[in-house]
């Protein structure tokens, strides 16, 4: 994929300077952020998972970013997430001031090749990464348990943002789980898709576990949701751990040991357990361009290590983070790396399960 070009030399003389002087500090010897303004981009509506971190992290590194910069959060939703990383992609100049806030779902299009993406992350260097997990709960209407799912009390309907985002763990979940689960798809953000839960226009849904613990369990303290399973937590090859922030709830792995009693097996599965990698292991995470120069990048490594110092941002963060670690770029640019990628049988898997049972054509 290729990040499209951008006409430099219609930069008016007046615009040039203005940007050469923002891209250095003030003075000799102030910090790299001294004076700034650094504008977050989340490609998704207020409300989700993506936009609930964005908004916790935000004040932090305003605080912790040497200079103290203004750090502002901009939601640009449209195309699945497509509209606002690819605007990102094609006006994000190399000096740290404008990241991406990126989400599974903003991966996933990248990695199945879809020909609306304009952005690479490839292209892109992580400057603050966080885990999460995800949480499938359901309407008490239709199942109070996960033995309700094979013959629920009304048809189960789920709403998501497209098969190519962060939804397809959640599909494959179904698949892994063999349900018969009508997917609505088309909604703009994670958020949206709550309401409509909660509206009762769907009766199936998953949330990140940052949405899921802010927004999820005051529903299920309030008798309108039921917590069915996570996704869990990658422990080794084939294999899921309970995730640590939801601990009390059994994995899709569980689940599937539940209704037919025998672990998941076969390409199904293998392709979940590649998506809840690269969708999840390292799900949030803030971007910025390649060539951003190093004192930038090195200002977010210190500033991470500022804000894992504070006791305040891991209270505070209790009911966003859930326990999840934060990292430096730096720290795990490698890791982040590998973990988006998949297989080449994988892809192929995947590409076929679109189209066939979603009409979508890669």
């Amino acid at each position: 994929m290729r990040r499209p070009g951008v006409n430099w030399w219609v930069a008016a003389w007046s615009l040039a300077v203005l940007l050469a002087v923002q891209a250095v500090p003030a003075r000799a010897g102030q910090p790299y952020y001294a004076g700034k303004t650094v504008e977050v981009i989340v490609p998704f509506g207020e409300g989700g998972g993506t936009d609930v971190w964005a908004r916790f992290v935000a004040p932090y590194l305003q605080k912790y970013l040497e200079g103290n910069p203004r750090v502002l959060v901009r939601n640009m939703p449209g195309g699945e997430g497509m509209a606002g990383s690819n605007w990102f992609a094609a006006n994000a100049r190399p000096d740290g001031l404008l990241l991406l806030a990126s989400s599974g779902t903003s991966v996933f299009h990248w990695l199945l090749d879809r020909p609306q993406v304009r952005y690479d992350f490839d292209r892109m260097v992580p400057v603050v990464v966080t885990a999460t997990g995800g949480v499938i709960y359901s309407s008490p209407t239709a199942a109070r348990s996960i033995r309700d799912l094979l013959n629920p009390s009304r048809p189960l309907v789920y709403g998501g943002i497209s098969a190519t985002g962060l939804d397809l763990v959640t599909l494959l979940s179904f698949e892994v789980l063999r349900l018969n689960v009508r997917s609505v798809l088309g909604f703009e953000g994670r958020g949206p898709a709550r309401l409509a839960f909660e509206r009762g226009e769907t009766n199936l849904d998953y949330q990140t576990t940052s949405a899921y613990l802010t927004q999820v369990v005051p529903l299920i303290q309030e008798g309108k949701a039921v917590a069915l399973m996570s996704f869990g937590i990658l422990a080794g090859p084939g294999r899921l751990d309970r995730d640590p922030a939801v601990k009390d709830l059994p994995t899709v792995a569980e689940a599937h040991q539940i209704l037919y009693g025998r672990p998941p097996e076969g390409p199904a599965w293998r392709a979940y357990l590649a998506t809840n990698t690269a969708g999840f292991a390292y799900q949030k995470i803030l971007w910025v361009p390649q060539g951003t120069p190093q004192e930038a990048i090195a200002a977010f490594d210190r500033a991470v290590e500022r804000m894992n110092a504070d006791p305040e941002f891991h209270r505070q963060g209790e009911a966003v983070l859930g326990g999840y670690p934060t990292f430096g770029g730096s720290q795990v640019a490698e890791a982040v790396r590998d973990a988006l990628s998949l297989s080449a049988d994988v892809k192929t898997y995947l590409k076929d399960l679109l189209r066939t049972k979603f009409g979508v054509r890669l």
